[in-house]
């Protein structure tokens, strides 16, 4: 990566060595995650990105589409543990935060509690069918989520770092699912869709997994090398300008904002939160040291605004019988901003 004039004045030369080492590591786990998944370039950037912002992800997609093998394979990847919970409906949650269990001490003969840690304990946590589970077991997840810890028994148990959740959602199969409110879904960082591969890629796809044998991937980044990264992200420099307009889309997204658009005004029922500007610019920061650039831009931002507020954005009955989709009202919400800032 090329010497920046805003780095070399606002980091230290050890920031630097690590932007360099971290860019070097993209390249690593790119090489790793496509040796096994074809296409999906963006999903695969921006699960990085989330992984460095310390966010969470929500992977949206029909089923098929390998949402478990490249959360599967990213995380072979990462030297970190990894845990799978199938989300079904009898799923209580002890299953997942653990439980305390009586056992008699050996040496004294008296009986004691002791707490056994559920899969929740790991580095990289694959919820899969998160929409399939009562609402007490999924807000056990998101509630550890947000705070990083786990409550049994009055005591409190905490997540090591770093803890990253990716959950999957089928939007077609409703039948029997449990919708996830809101607010769950503001914990997380984005929501991705994860679109059906083009002709050539799906050929690809076709080749690879009916010959040869399986691809295995070895670990080409350590926990501790992650953790550094994360703390990278948070020391990297943004302009204030780059601040303002990840502000500007949140605000902008609420229909009672004076300067909302006409589609957030006419389709909106309720906008994005502050957590909203809070991930976009977390988000641009990581985006930019993962392309090998200091600081971020307003095209970082630009980019991952349909990640960040998809899901933020509760559209009105206006919109359904209109049929306005949340994309069409991001689209002109971005437009509106980027034309006052320019």
């Amino acid at each position: 990566m090329e010497a920046h004039p805003r780095l070399e004045a606002r980091s230290s030369d050890a920031d630097i060595l690590v932007a360099r080492r971290l860019l070097a590591s993209r390249g690593a786990l790119d090489d790793a995650v496509g040796r096994v998944i074809v296409g999906q370039e963006t999903v695969r950037e921006l699960l990085l990105v989330a992984l460095l912002s310390r966010g969470h992800a929500l992977l949206v997609g029909v089923p098929g589409l390998a949402k478990t093998l490249l959360v599967h394979t990213l995380a072979n990847a990462l030297d970190c543990r990894f845990s799978r919970i199938q989300f079904t409906p009898d799923l209580m949650p002890t299953d997942i935060t653990g439980t305390e269990v009586i056992e008699e001490d050996p040496d004294t003969g008296r009986r004691r509690l002791r707490f056994l840690p559920g899969p929740l304990f790991t580095h990289v946590l694959l919820a899969d069918e998160i929409n399939r589970t009562p609402p007490k077991t999924q807000a056990a997840l998101l509630q550890a989520m947000q705070e990083r810890e786990v409550t049994a028994g009055g005591a409190t148990h905490p997540l090591e770092d770093p803890f990253f959740v990716l959950a999957t959602q089928n939007p077609i199969e409703q039948e029997g699912t449990y919708p996830l409110p809101e607010a769950q879904l503001d914990r997380f960082m984005f929501e991705l869709e994860v679109r059906y591969p083009e002709r050539a890629e799906e050929i690809e796809i076709v080749r690879a997994t009916t010959a040869g044998p399986e691809v295995t991937i070895e670990p080409v980044v350590s926990r501790a090398e992650v953790l550094e990264f994360q703390d990278l992200v948070r020391r990297a420099p943004v302009p204030d300008e780059i601040v303002a307009y990840a502000v500007d889309l949140a605000r902008r997204s609420r229909p009672d904002h004076p300067q909302a658009p006409e589609a957030v005004r006419r389709y909106v029922g309720w906008g994005a939160g502050p957590r909203a500007g809070q991930f976009l610019t977390l988000g641009a920061k990581a985006r930019a040291l993962l392309q090998g650039r200091v600081a971020p831009d307003t095209a970082d931002v630009r980019t991952l605004a349909g990640a960040v507020l998809r899901h933020r954005l509760v559209l009105n009955y206006e919109a359904e019988a209109a049929r306005v989709g949340v994309g069409e009202v991001i689209g002109e919400l971005v437009a509106a901003v980027d034309r006052d800032a320019g």
